[in-house]
């Protein structure tokens, strides 16, 4: 048997990690995480009567809009700050603390389950995605996104290469999962076959990120974000110095009106519970073609 301690080192860090950074998560990437939104509620079939589940829900985005297109919405986060945030920023809808690998909702309760970058987080993200797949309804859909690999999400690329420059990399964090697993299409099929999802289709999402300095870059990493956070404050002053010089003068390379845009692709995965019903024939075409 695996030892469990790791992973509890794991989402120990990752909980504590959103404790601390919800108002600054939601200032330095919401302009770049809600625009994954809407191919997300499309890839789900969100609408009137229909029931949303948004695990790591974070700031409430997706829930409030999956709201405006008709559909009852709740969202779940392991952190009671973010679920304090979301339900400040959209009161009178329904979020609630709870974990995702263990959902607190019981089974085929929603008819779809959305997760935007939170699989990147979850200490173990197969359970997760098995815990998905239980609270759907028999023929419900299951979308999710991750950020594409760093050769594509250029953010990435810039911060993770000046580290690996000036810094270091084996910094005595709490191991987790491979941030970038999901981004191999290959492999989410593979871990959505597993959970008992069926009809599986991962397509890359073309965002970009509007910052409106070179030194947001660094700034929104720091202050928002929770691995990358780790990774960074672990280096020496010296090195963080260095680090920002070298983000600062790579970022410039894509100067933008009033600031610089950065390619930040990010991978959706889409899936559909077997069994039952499932989808009719319409909503069959409108779930795949959300997916070409």
């Amino acid at each position: 048997m695996a030892d469990p301690r790791p992973a509890d080192a794991f989402k120990a860090f990752e909980h504590e990690g959103w404790e601390r950074v919800a108002l600054p998560y939601r200032d330095a990437f919401s302009s770049l995480t809600t625009q994954a939104i809407p191919s997300l509620l499309a890839a789900v079939g969100a609408g009137p009567g229909v029931r949303v589940l948004d695990v790591a829900c974070g700031p409430g985005d997706a829930v409030a809009a999956a709201a405006k297109r008709g559909a009852q919405a709740t969202g779940v986060d392991f952190a009671t700050a973010m679920v304090a945030q979301a339900s400040r920023l959209y009161p009178g809808f329904a979020f609630r603390v709870g974990d995702a690998e263990a959902l607190p909702f019981p089974d085929s309760a929603f008819d779809a389950v959305v997760i935007n970058f939170g699989v990147l987080h979850f200490a173990d993200p197969d359970r997760a995605l098995a815990e998905a797949h239980r609270v759907l309804r028999p023929g419900g859909r299951l979308a999710f996104t991750v950020w594409a690999p760093p050769e594509r999400a250029v953010g990435f690329a810039i911060v993770l290469k000046a580290i690996e420059r000036h810094g270091r990399m084996d910094v005595p964090l709490p191991e987790g999962p491979p941030f970038f697993r999901f981004a191999d299409p290959d492999e989410s099929r593979r871990v959505l076959s597993v959970a008992g999802f069926a009809r599986a289709q991962v397509r890359e999402l073309p965002l970009r990120w509007r910052l409106p300095a070179p030194d947001a870059l660094l700034d929104a990493f720091l202050e928002g974000g929770v691995r990358t956070r780790g990774l960074l404050r672990a280096q020496t002053p010296a090195a963080l110095t260095a680090v920002r010089e070298t983000i600062r003068v790579a970022t410039l390379r894509h100067a933008h009106t009033g600031g610089v845009e950065l390619p930040m692709p990010a991978v959706m995965s889409a899936a559909e519970k077997g069994g039952g019903e499932g989808m009719s024939g319409r909503s069959r075409r409108c779930y795949t073609a959300a997916l070409l």
